[in-house]
């Protein structure tokens, strides 16, 4: 079976994908109107992270994340950059 990533933002899941960059594109449902990403990731309580696990039913049945990644706004902004306008 294959990885399962789920994007955090602000302590939700706001969404996944089956990769790392599908998991960041989802940072776009909560795209800041002024586009800027250092101001958003850098509120209290944003952590935004990518939380990985070993398959999409490990994530079903709450098994822990393999590894908790820590997200940059340049992560985010690159990813989103290769959504289909």
């Amino acid at each position: 079976m294959s990885q399962f990533f789920e994007a955090i933002w602000h302590g939700e899941g706001i969404g996944d994908g089956a990769d790392l960059e599908e998991a960041l594109q989802a940072y776009a449902v909560v795209k800041p109107e002024d586009g800027d990403w250092v101001e958003a990731c850098a509120a209290d309580g944003a952590d935004p992270v990518i939380e990985r696990f070993a398959s999409f039913d490990a994530y079903l049945d709450n098994a822990d994340p393999l590894e908790t990644i820590a997200v940059s706004p340049q992560m985010i902004a690159e990813a989103i950059a290769l959504l289909p306008v």
